[in-house]
């Protein structure tokens, strides 16, 4: 049940290009704060701790999906797009974490998932309760089996948590999930679907959201044809805007018509497509004014602490976005990935195999063939460099700690299909799905779940998480904590144009350079031995300079620093 808001919340700022700088902090709601000792975070929980959002600097919050959820992929199988998780809150409590974010000058970003819905969704149930060629089943993708009695799959697709992406029901028909079973594919080419999405925008911009994460972007639009094509040609099937499942060209018609929703507003609302396309060149079209606005760049997501692979993917980056008048965006951690102060303590990725998980396994414990100090090290030089580069930074909730993957959770504990749905060699390279970086924060040093909430925690707090609470960090001269809130304090102050300029002087194969618009120079270490540094004054830094014999100040390896030139 839905009820219409008292009051529409009033944004901090009515600028309408607020995205496009902005640092953004992912909360992931059911990790984040536990305020009825359920063991599941919730609204209220989060409503708690907006004055530490407050305090961290952040510009705007994103909040992964609150809506209610059987939980089969972590909150992603909606159940209904305009309500709130009984588990988690309810409206009312959502229309107060909006004006509570407002009032501490933060905008609020939601999760949106348009390329499925759950299986208990009310369409889906009214699908499974119609007829074959019902415009119930229309709204999905449903399909006749194969064989004699149609008892086999209409193709042999594989989904993206593995085992099959078609699954039977009662009467014989298949319906194609590119995801777990539970979130059965919308069918894009029928209106409704389109009509009941622009009502979901609309539901909840007006109730003072300023933006949304677009799940599977380059997901929605499909063409399958008459005639399947076999897994095997499916995967060779070129991505360039004609394949049957995967960013094919007229999905930017639909984000044309949610841009006509969001310009709706004032100011309008902001989107950011989550679209794992082939080149920069497609992911670009996401971006476009006249579609979401923005796209996410996972590329240093993926690379190696490399000064060449970053230099590469900034400039790569900055051009494209440069061509589609939007800004583009940067992450390290997410909910999806391995936390990078852990992924930057394994040895590096590139030119292997990223599924051969013998070399990345975790599975031995947080220590097993990880250099947790040296991880945590480039992790935070990562983030300052990061923070320098024009556009917006995404934050994943607990980097601001330091937290490392935790990844001696009992398998009987763990909740990612992706886990359950495969083996160990096609989890990808951390060969345990994504629980690790979803475990509850710590808050407290102490107590049954270090303060996220008073009745435990739903997925195993390890006890190394103690020394990385809040608590720990807290006014801690150069914690973790007391780095992040440095630096995005700062950021606020010395960010201006959307442009870097390298500093080829300055600039080695294991250092980069750049400086931005104002004077202020961010230079990055990637080697292990220190390096002089210009003349200046120190602004901030990763990790603690180091000076030489004469008295000039020296950069560490896996450092980075901030800094105005003095000549």
């Amino acid at each position: 049940m839905t009820t219409a808001p008292v009051t529409v919340p009033t944004a901090p700022q009515a600028d309408a290009d607020w995205w496009r700088q902005a640092s953004v902090y992912q909360i992931y709601p059911r990790s984040f704060a536990d305020a009825n000792g359920d063991g599941i975070g919730d609204l209220r929980g989060i409503i708690s701790r907006v004055p530490y959002l407050e305090k961290l600097g952040v510009d705007a919050v994103w909040l992964s999906p609150f809506y209610p959820s059987a939980l089969a992929d972590g909150g992603y199988d909606v159940d209904d797009f305009r309500d709130v998780d009984p588990k988690i809150g309810t409206l009312e409590e959502f229309d107060e974490m909006v004006a509570a974010l407002h009032g501490a000058g933060i905008k609020l970003v939601v999760d949106l998932v348009p390329n499925h819905t759950s299986d208990r969704h009310e369409w889906f149930r009214e699908a499974l309760a119609s007829p074959k060629g019902s415009n119930a089943r229309e709204r999905y993708i449903f399909r006749d089996g194969e064989g004699e009695d149609g008892e086999l799959p209409p193709a042999d697709w594989t989904s993206i948590f593995n085992g099959p992406a078609w699954t039977r029901v009662e009467d014989g028909q298949w319906y194609l999930h590119s995801f777990a079973t539970e979130q059965p594919d919308l069918n894009w080419k029928h209106p409704e679907v389109h009509e009941d999405f622009k009502r979901t925008l609309r539901f909840w911009s007006d109730r003072g959201v300023d933006g949304f994460r677009i799940d599977v972007a380059h997901g929605l639009a499909k063409d399958l044809g008459e005639v399947l094509p076999s897994k095997a040609e499916l995967k060779a099937m070129p991505k360039d805007g004609t394949h049957p499942l995967w960013d094919r060209d007229e999905v930017h018609e639909i984000y044309a018509e949610w841009r006509e929703v969001f310009e709706e507003y004032t100011p309008a609302r902001t989107a950011v497509a989550e679209a794992w396309v082939e080149t920069a060149e497609r992911r670009a079209k996401y971006a476009s004014p006249k579609g979401l606005g923005q796209a996410f760049n996972f590329d240093l997501m993926e690379a190696d602490f490399d000064a060449t692979h970053f230099r590469d993917i900034v400039t790569d980056n900055l051009g494209q976005s440069a061509k589609t008048g939007s800004s583009t965006t940067w992450v390290f951690s997410n909910h999806d990935g391995v936390r990078h102060a852990t992924r930057y303590g394994l040895p590096p990725r590139a030119g292997r195999d990223v599924k051969q998980g013998a070399e990345w396994v975790l599975a031995g414990g947080p220590d097993d063939g990880i250099d947790r100090e040296l991880g945590l090290r480039r992790a935070r030089a990562a983030t300052m460099f990061e923070l320098a580069l024009p556009g917006s930074a995404y934050l994943y909730q607990g980097e601001e700690l330091g937290l490392h993957e935790v990844a001696e959770i009992p398998d009987e504990q763990r909740q990612d299909p992706s886990f359950w749905r495969s083996t160990p060699q096609t989890r990808g390279w951390d060969g345990l799905g994504r629980d690790g970086c979803r475990v509850p924060l710590p808050w407290t040093r102490e107590g049954e779940s270090f303060g996220f909430g008073s009745n435990g925690a739903h997925l195993p707090q390890p006890a190394w998480f103690a020394d990385f609470s809040v608590e720990a960090e807290d006014g801690v001269e150069g914690s973790t904590l007391e780095m992040y809130r440095a630096a995005l304090a700062l950021r606020r102050q010395l960010q201006s144009a959307e442009s870097l300029e390298w500093d080829e002087r300055l600039s080695t194969d294991d250092v980069l350079a750049f400086e931005r618009p104002g004077g202020w120079l961010s230079i990055t270490n990637f080697g292990d031995d220190a390096v002089a540094l210009p003349d200046g004054e120190a602004l901030l830094s990763s990790a603690s300079l180091e000076a030489d014999e004469e008295g000039g100040l020296l950069l560490p390896g896996a450092t980075t620093v901030w800094m105005r030139r003095t000549a």
